[in-house]
């Protein structure tokens, strides 16, 4: 199988805006996304989809090629789904060639310090199931302590690891136990910002049916799940940080002055 990264990334982020280019240790968030993931092994390339001129100078000047999406683009993987044709050339795959065989591998650029075993785990877990999924996703097991933040992703999966959905509020709702207590009664499971596509999957993004539990949530990946698209998962260590507030970047500031 071939995989290639893709990072979509754009200026105008409504909680925080401009985020991608925020300083933490001497470097705009992006450019440490991008170089964390040119240290995973497995992908052909790692290649930013953005509609800002700016930023695809940036990327180009620090050695990453770029891709020009539409301002219309309204989530990541619709960026990434505009320009599938360049990406699928960079992972090296011929245009005749089964495209499920192609995974496009979606990193959110808000995520500064990504662990680049995530994204070969990933690809080794695409090599190793059978059937291949169609999209796969790492989840972890959430603490007590960002249960109930509304920036934290959380993930409902099944006994063989199939996402049944995913939300910003904790599911699953323990009944009659104060929610403070909830995580002694049930496994919760937070969702890491990657995706992995088959090539051929991504090539529908365009063709599915507005998803109104997406509109509702604000997750894209409910889209896919809303037109009966599987997401498998698979889980990893540790509690990544996705920088979505000033209070966020601050702590990935700390932790850049801690060597991180």
């Amino acid at each position: 199988m071939r995989f290639v990264v893709a990072v979509p990334a754009r200026l105008e982020s409504s909680r925080l805006p401009g985020k991608v280019l925020a300083d933490i240790g001497g470097k705009p968030m992006i450019q440490r996304v991008l170089e964390r993931c040119a240290l995973a092994r497995r992908p052909a390339a790692v290649v930013l989809c953005t509609d800002s001129g700016d930023l695809m100078r940036a990327a180009e000047a620090w050695g990453f090629p770029a891709l020009a999406t539409s301002p219309a683009c309204d989530s990541g993987s619709q960026r990434i789904a505009s320009v599938l044709e360049a990406i699928v050339a960079l992972a090296g795959a011929p245009a005749e060639e089964d495209r499920a065989d192609t995974v496009i591998i979606n990193v959110q650029g808000d995520q500064p310090f990504l662990d680049p075993a995530v994204i070969d785990a990933m690809a080794a877990a695409f090599e190793a199931r059978q059937p291949v999924p169609e999209v796969l996703t790492p989840v972890y097991r959430l603490g007590a302590d960002c249960l109930h933040d509304p920036n934290v992703v959380k993930t409902l999966v099944t006994s063989g690891g199939q996402a049944l959905y995913f939300s910003r509020s904790a599911i699953p709702h323990v009944r009659g136990i104060d929610p403070a207590d909830w995580h002694a009664h049930a496994p919760y499971w937070g969702h890491v910002g990657l995706y992995g596509y088959r090539a051929d999957v991504l090539a529908r993004w365009g063709d599915l049916p507005d998803s109104p539990l997406e509109a509702i949530e604000k997750l894209e990946q409910l889209r896919l799940l809303e037109a009966g698209i599987a997401i498998s998962t698979f889980a990893v260590a540790g509690e990544p940080l996705s920088v979505d507030t000033a209070e966020q970047l601050e702590q990935a500031r700390a932790l850049a002055a801690a060597g991180a």
